[in-house]
């Protein structure tokens, strides 16, 4: 058995459903159960729809979703034909129907509140699913929807939901039981409480119900099929020409993910970690390619850089004291209070005579810096990213970090630099205008002799030439401040 999830680009029209259909009926006698996103941009449609009923914008509303229930109807009448008007009428009608009467609700001035944050957006998962399954069936397979609300139980924090996971299994294995051979379609992201709340699961949902479901059935594997050939050395939107990671371990795909790797979110790998089952990130365009295996099979080189990360909308906050003993009480209280707001630290960096971090950017700063003791100076740069390398074992010995900043200093200031206590990332805060020329800058250096072992070429890396630079000399790693205007 094996667990395939398609996001919503791979099902976002009838031609994308009927591909997706051909990839799986490849795949059918590994009894697969499959996990869909919202079709297209869904979600982020409902969000649209749902904000402006809150604010009594009747209108836009109904605008949006109706434009929603059309793009619907009209793909799933490409898909299915004939059969079309019996399904929309008995499976997907009702569910707009209730979509309608929730945002008539808030118009009428009904609290939007998270619970009711998730009941909408979890339709776009509850109609895709239903669909996807319809085209199956009508593509020839014995296809069954299951609802993912009946199998994923989660805790009642709405919009970032944790799954009961051991609840959860108990009730995918029954479910399984049920299967007869048929491929199983269900949604991503969403799960119910005890009470049967509908909740949904954050960022990268529908990945980490599919790491769930396999898991809880214990499959042979996971597959992530996306819009990309797998885990690439860098991310394709700053730098194309990047190698795809034939493999990669489970902790050096969760540090990518963290360090800002779109592919994979960092919490999706963790059931599939515990069942040790491995993950293939793969492309739904192009099925023939084997992608990036992730697990414990993966080819370990100590010491190489896998992959190059990157983050923006990223803050550095620099705070100079004037008495060294108040510095790790300092440090202590800002992770206190960043976290109480919700504000993530990426980055922190001790000097002599204070301390940074690199935050992810948000208007809510400012007022939380008022509150820092009068005595200590703060500087902030704002327009900042954060460009990590990845591998096991690079932190060991100081020669990575050494290349790397050396590399960087040719053309940009280096803000912060970090190593992560795990051994497995460094990482540098830059200017974001720097952003591309230094992920280019390390790509050249670290992948320009790449072993063919561990990294796959691609029709971009193929084209791409990447030059051999001459040596740089060696940077102290605290010679590269720069300073902005202070803090209002």
């Amino acid at each position: 058995m094996i667990v395939m999830k398609f996001g919503g680009s791979s099902i976002a029209s009838a031609a994308a459903i009927e591909w997706v259909a051909g990839i799986v009926q490849s795949h059918a006698g590994e009894k697969p159960i499959v996990v869909v996103s919202a079709m297209g941009k869904t979600t982020d449609r409902l969000l649209e729809a749902m904000q402006y009923a809150a604010r009594g914008s009747a209108y836009p509303a109904w605008r949006r979703l109706e434009d929603l229930r059309q793009y619907h109807y009209q793909e799933t009448q490409r898909l299915l034909g004939g059969e079309a008007r019996a399904f929309l009428e008995s499976r997907i009608a009702p569910k707009f129907r209730e979509l309608h009467s929730i945002l008539l609700d808030l118009e009428e001035g009904k609290k939007l509140t998270p619970q009711v944050e998730d009941e909408v957006l979890s339709y776009g998962e509850r109609v895709s699913s239903e669909i996807v399954a319809a085209a199956f069936s009508h593509a020839g397979m014995k296809a069954q929807h299951l609802d993912a609300r009946e199998v994923i139980l989660t805790d009642e924090h709405f919009t970032r939901a944790t799954p009961l996971y051991w609840e959860t299994y108990a009730k995918l294995r029954r479910a399984s039981a049920l299967f007869d051979g048929s491929v199983v379609v269900m949604g991503g992201f969403i799960g119910t409480t005890q009470k049967g709340q509908v909740t949904t699961l954050g960022r990268g949902g529908s990945d980490l119900t599919a790491s769930l479901v396999g898991a809880g059935v214990s499959a042979e594997e996971i597959q992530i099929w996306t819009d990309v050939d797998g885990m690439l050395t860098c991310d394709p939107r700053v730098l194309h020409g990047g190698y795809r990671l034939r493999s990669l371990g489970y902790d050096e795909a969760e540090e990518m993910a963290r360090l800002g790797a779109k592919v994979l979110c960092p919490k999706t790998v963790q059931p599939a970690v515990r069942q040790n089952i491995p993950i293939v990130i793969r492309n739904s365009r192009h099925p023939e390619l084997e992608g990036t295996r992730i697990g414990p099979q993966a080819i370990r080189r100590p010491g190489t850089v896998k992959a190059i990360a990157c983050q923006t909308g990223v803050t550095v906050v620099h705070l100079i004291v004037s008495q060294v003993g108040i510095l790790s009480s300092l440090s202590d209280g800002l992770h206190d209070l960043f976290e109480r707001n919700n504000v993530t630290v990426e980055m922190v960096q001790a000097q002599t005579d204070g301390v940074s971090l690199a935050v992810h950017s948000t208007p809510r700063l400012p007022e939380l810096l008022r509150g820092v003791d009068a005595s200590v100076r703060i500087s902030v740069e704002e327009e900042t990213a954060i460009v990590s390398l990845v591998g096991g074992g690079i932190t060991a010995g100081d020669s990575t970090l050494k290349r790397a900043l050396a590399t960087l200093l040719k053309d940009t200031n280096v803000r912060m630099i970090s190593q992560g206590g795990s051994q497995k990332s460094i990482s540098f805060a830059v200017p974001e205008s720097k952003l591309p020329v230094s992920v280019e800058n390390l790509h050249r250096e670290f992948f320009r002799a790449a072993n063919l072992e561990i990294f796959a070429p691609t029709p971009e890396s193929e084209r791409r030439l990447f030059v051999a630079e001459p040596e740089v000399p060696n940077m102290p790693p605290n010679s590269t401040w720069a300073w902005r205007s202070d803090m209002p």
